[in-house]
């Protein structure tokens, strides 16, 4: 029997450092692929079989043109399911009033609640606007086909090099990670403004080690994760947001980080040695479509880039 693994991408991003546009569709491969292009072929080879989008509502008419009726019919052929689930800054628990100032939804956590519906299976979660390289697909596919009910508590992410990770062209926010000595998280940091420097990587001046693992949000979650991440969201307005409520944001690294200081979950890291890159700034593009056109040439991919699936 073929195991269902689902594919979760976060493409609800409002793209603030983006200049106002939405960075998610911006075309960086040869005939206008978007990066979702490349990491859905990428899930897809591995073995994932059912992709679940989360947008926003007000996205959606570019989204299904740029992407989603591509992928439909592309998936259809593949026998690979699709869903789409939306992400609403005022889908948040009964009690809770949102700000009337309040513009941005409330982060990576709440995104992966607003498939809670869609989700009975293993599934991996991915940022629509980073490129992550196969090995990482790969390797969290083959652990999540591993799933068992009884270990629901046991989780997985890909570790990034942070000198893999960073941009030319400005600082970024990556989850540091402490990883013991047989290969599991014992702690996540997000940490902001991270910038490249000639010796490596620095935090407001202060080198850091830029061989340590980063988190870039891709995750390997078992469906027992979503009433954790439930419950945590409405904990979340009791304690966090009222200290910022325009700015507070329910991520996904700060939730596993405090689930794991309080040894509720267990975290294999997985390591992959691909290069990241991503569309964080406007600059960024340039870099992105070089490297897509390299990786084609050195024959990574395909130049019609689905064409070996079957």
């Amino acid at each position: 029997m073929i195991k269902r693994t689902t594919l979760l991408i976060m493409a609800a991003g409002i793209g603030s450092r983006f200049g106002g546009g939405i960075k998610q569709l911006e075309p960086v491969g040869l005939h206008n692929e978007i990066i979702m292009d490349y990491s859905i072929h990428d899930a897809i080879e591995a073995g994932f079989n059912k992709i679940v989008f989360i947008i926003r509502k007000d996205i959606e008419a570019d989204f299904q043109e740029m992407i989603g009726n591509r992928m439909e019919a592309l998936c259809e052929k593949l026998g690979v399911e699709v869903g789409y689930a939306f992400q609403d800054l005022n889908d948040v628990p009964e009690e809770v009033t949102v700000p009337a100032d309040r513009k941005k939804p409330w982060g990576t956590g709440q995104a992966v609640l607003a498939a809670k519906e869609l989700i009975h299976e293993p599934f991996m979660v991915i940022n629509a606007d980073d490129y992550y390289g196969k090995e990482a697909f790969t390797k969290i596919h083959e652990f999540l086909t591993q799933y068992d009910p009884e270990k629901s508590t046991e989780f997985c992410m890909a570790g990034f090099i942070l000198k893999n990770t960073l941009s030319d062209n400005g600082g970024v926010t990556r989850g540091i990670c402490t990883v013991g000595e047989d290969g599991y998280l014992t702690d996540v940091v997000e940490t902001s403004d991270i910038e490249k420097t000639a010796n490596g990587a620095a935090v407001n001046g202060v080198e850091i080690d830029a061989d340590s693992y980063v988190s870039m949000n891709m995750w390997g979650l078992t469906p027992e994760f979503l009433p954790i991440l439930e419950k945590g969201f409405v904990e979340f307005f009791e304690k966090d947001q009222p200290e910022n409520p325009l700015k507070a944001e329910y991520l996904l690294p700060i939730i596993i980080g405090q689930l794991l200081r309080e040894n509720k979950v267990s975290v294999k890291v997985l390591e992959t040695a691909d290069k990241w890159f991503g569309v964080t700034y406007k600059e960024d593009k340039e870099t992105v479509v070089q490297s897509f056109k390299k990786l084609i040439e050195q024959g990574v991919y395909k130049e019609e880039l689905f064409s070996d699936l079957k």
